[in-house]
C-alpha cells in the first residue's frame, strides 16, 4: 500500500488512531479528535506568530530551574482518558498553541502522552469555534487543567480552570494589567505584552 501523502487519500468518515496517524507522511498539519481527522489551518499570520513567541518566551524564562516544560505547535500531545497507552488505542492527538506540561512522566519523544496542566490557544478566524467549544469539551473531559482561549480581534484572553471535572471562568481580561497563571504560582504575564503591537 503506498505511503499517505496527501489528505485526499484519506477516508474522512473512517476513524483512525495514532498508530495510524504515525505512518501518514503529509505536507498539512493535522490532528485528531476522537478517531476523526482534523485539518489544522495553514501557516499562522504573524499576529498570531507575535502573541504565541510572547507566551512561550515568557513561561519558558520562567520555567528556568524549575521542572515544568513548555511546548510550541507543532508538539503532538496525546489525550487518553481510559485503557492501555499503546498507540492503537489512541484516537486523539492534538497540537496546541502553547502548552505546559508539569509531570516529566508524561513526556516522550513523540511528545506528550496524557493532560498537560496548562493549554493556550490562539484564535484564527478558521479555527474560533473549534477551539471555543470542540476542543473546550475535549481539554475539559480530558483533565487538562488551566486552559486559555486568545481571541486576537477582540485583545482578549479568556482563562479557565478545571475544578470538580468542569472548567470555571477565572475571568476575561480585554485590558492592561496582569494575567495570573493559576497552574504556575508566582507567574503574572501582561496584557500588554500579549498583545503588543497587534
Amino acid at each position: 500500500m503506498p505511503p499517505i501523502t496527501s489528505l485526499s487519500q484519506l477516508d474522512l468518515t473512517k476513524t483512525y488512531t495514532y498508530a495510524d496517524y504515525l505512518t501518514w507522511q503529509l505536507t498539512d498539519f493535522v490532528e485528531l479528535v476522537k478517531g476523526k481527522v482534523r485539518r489544522m489551518s495553514p501557516a499562522p499570520r504573524r499576529v498570531h506568530q507575535k502573541i504565541s513567541g510572547y507566551f512561550f518566551g515568557s513561561v519558558y524564562a520562567h520555567l528556568l530551574q524549575r521542572s515544568c516544560e513548555v511546548y510550541h505547535a507543532p508538539f503532538d500531545v496525546r489525550l487518553t482518558t481510559t485503557g492501555p497507552n499503546g498507540d492503537a488505542q489512541i484516537t486523539t492527538v492534538v497540537q496546541p498553541d502553547i502548552c505546559v506540561i508539569c509531570d516529566p512522566e508524561k513526556l516522550d519523544d513523540k511528545g506528550c502522552l496524557g493532560a498537560p496542566d496548562w493549554i493556550i490557544e490562539i484564535l484564527s478566524p478558521s479555527t474560533a469555534a473549534y477551539d471555543t467549544r470542540e476542543k473546550f469539551e475535549l481539554y475539559e473531559e480530558s483533565g487538562v487543567t488551566e486552559y486559555w482561549i486568545v481571541f486576537p480581534g477582540e485583545k482578549t484572553v479568556a482563562t479557565y480552570v478545571l475544578e470538580n471535572g468542569r472548567y470555571q471562568s477565572r475571568g476575561a481580561y480585554f485590558e492592561p494589567g496582569p494575567l495570573p497563571v493559576h497552574t504556575l504560582p508566582g507567574l503574572e504575564l501582561q496584557w500588554e505584552g500579549v498583545f503588543a503591537g497587534v
